[in-house]
């Protein structure tokens, strides 16, 4: 390239370069003023404003736990034998008391039969050698044998009633029984399992915290649960015991709660998530949008008339859609909560679309 072609890229470059500069010393100036007008009153943007409330904010320890029945109980039979109905359905809801297998019983209830007239004869025959020894016809000691034979026969008798009602399986408490593991017919072994049952009136909550924990810890203290089975459901109850150990592996402690489940929506097994409420209070609370973090920072825009004023607070506890704030506000600002992203500087003005709907309400 000769020389005459070198001055003239160089001129281009040069021209670009001032072209360059001299539109980023009209943007600056630009936006200084556009700052400017703002800050005079010229733009005005709209957001939207919430008065500052209370709430009720507390110290919360979260676990998981596992569901589990007040009581329960895997059900068997006693003896050996022959099903001979079966007198429930799965999923039922039976009361204590309540038969639910009954096992072939005919020798049993002839051997009771049996029992019961050996026990009538003894009573009879002690009744008149009672009779001879008040008349001094008969020793005591024939009267003591005779009280010897009829306890002989009361204890067989109660025997004889207890095989009896070992043919029979029934629900030791009220509770809901799980599936059916039998069929009529079928012969049924000892400890053989029948179904379950579960007490679950009140379910147990056992879920382990953290020892840094234990002296926030005490029974009647309020607890929160929720399941994934019903999203947005709180169940509450109250802890009624703590572990006397701690495990040394994992540096946690046991905690049980009790929630009652009028329901019967809980069922044993179930993972829950668990919130332990300790110290609670009432304190400043805002949307959490309403949040502007900056440099490490957290501010606020505080309405100001007309104006918006960009203030530093300090933040407590956040909770789902809102946060404490602890430092920087009082009750009653209003706070923008929606277009806190076009205010860029302290100061500008803005149109309050709340106000105005509130104001066009009283109207």
């Amino acid at each position: 390239m000769n020389e005459g072609g070198m001055k003239s890229g160089r001129i281009v470059l040069i021209a670009i370069f001032i072209a360059l500069a001299g539109a980023a010393v009209w943007l600056l100036y630009s936006d200084g003023l556009s700052d400017d007008r703002g800050m005079r009153g010229g733009r005005t943007v709209t957001v939207v404003s919430k008065p500052v409330e209370t709430r009720e904010f507390a110290d919360v320890v979260e676990a998981l736990g596992t569901a589990r029945a007040r009581e329960s109980v895997t059900l068997t039979a006693r003896v050996s034998d022959t099903v001979r109905s079966v007198q429930f359905d799965d999923g039922q809801i039976v009361e204590k008391g309540d038969i639910l297998i009954k096992l072939e019983d005919e020798e049993e209830i002839a051997q009771l039969r049996e029992a019961d007239a050996n026990l009538k004869e003894a009573e009879s025959s002690f009744a008149r050698i009672k009779n001879l020894v008040n008349q001094g016809n008969v020793s005591t000691a024939t009267l003591d044998a005779e009280q010897r034979r009829l306890d002989e026969a009361r204890f067989r008798q109660q025997a004889a009633k207890a095989r009896l009602e070992d043919q029979r399986v029934v629900a030791p408490f009220d509770g809901l029984l799980g599936l059916r593991r039998v069929s009529e017919g079928s012969l049924l072994s000892s400890n053989q399992p029948i179904t379950t049952i579960d007490a679950i009136d009140t379910i147990k909550l056992d879920f382990s915290v953290p020892e840094r924990f234990i002296a926030t810890l005490k029974p009647g203290q309020a607890v929160e649960a929720k399941v994934s089975a019903y999203p947005g459901r709180i169940f509450k109850g109250v802890i009624t015991t703590i572990d006397s150990r701690v495990d040394p592996i994992t540096r946690s402690v046991i905690v049980r709660a009790e929630i009652p489940n009028d329901e019967n929506l809980l069922r044993p097994g179930l993972l829950m998530t668990v919130q332990v409420l300790s110290k609670a209070w009432d304190g400043l609370a805002v949307p959490e949008q309403a949040i502007v973090p900056s440099g490490g920072r957290q501010y606020l825009f505080v309405m100001n008339g007309d104006e918006a004023e960009r203030r530093e607070v300090k933040l407590g506890l956040r909770r789902p859609g809102y946060v404490e704030v602890v430092e920087g506000i009082e009750l009653g600002d209003r706070v923008v909560v929606e277009g806190t992203l076009r205010l860029g500087r302290q100061g500008m003005k803005v149109r309050d679309m709340a106000t105005d709907v509130a104001n066009g309400a009283a109207s």
